[in-house]
């Protein structure tokens, strides 16, 4: 299966789960670090943090991992801010579907970016992602941002 990279906005790509093929790809791609936000041993046979994280220093690339699950969403979404911010562009985050990423973007862009919540939900949308149950909470955030 052929990597399934969904641009987010500038500099940022999503998708699902990633093979040792997949970050091959993504090194080809031009990809400079890549976020997993999922939790090892979720599904039988995925590739774990460890093995991804060994291929991907091999190859050249900055690897995080910040597994995230629907209860700590909120808490994640910090520090996925922060490695948007500091690591080495372009990114490419994964998780089972692609879903999770681009909540913890969308989560942090409310907090502390420039887009305002519809914004959000559009990029979202644009990459094939329906955000409309977290309406209310990009909201919430980025108007107290705007405090």
């Amino acid at each position: 299966m052929a990597l399934d990279v969904r641009p987010l906005v500038d500099g940022l790509s999503v998708s699902p789960q990633v093979t040792e093929q997949d970050i091959r790809d993504a090194h080809a791609a031009g990809f400079r670090t890549i976020i997993n936000n999922r939790p090892d041993g979720e599904e039988p046979g995925q590739l774990s943090s460890a093995q991804a994280g060994a291929l991907a220093r091999e190859l050249g690339l900055t690897y995080i991992y910040q597994p995230a699950t629907g209860p700590t969403l909120e808490l994640v979404a910090p520090d996925f801010g922060s490695a948007l911010a500091t690591a080495p562009g372009p990114i490419l985050a994964h998780c089972r579907s692609g879903t999770r990423c681009t909540i913890l973007w969308a989560l942090a862009e409310a907090k502390a970016g420039s887009r305002n919540g519809e914004a959000i939900l559009r990029a979202a949308a644009d990459a094939g992602y329906d955000l409309s149950a977290y309406a209310g909470i990009i909201d919430r955030y980025t108007q107290s941002r705007a405090e």
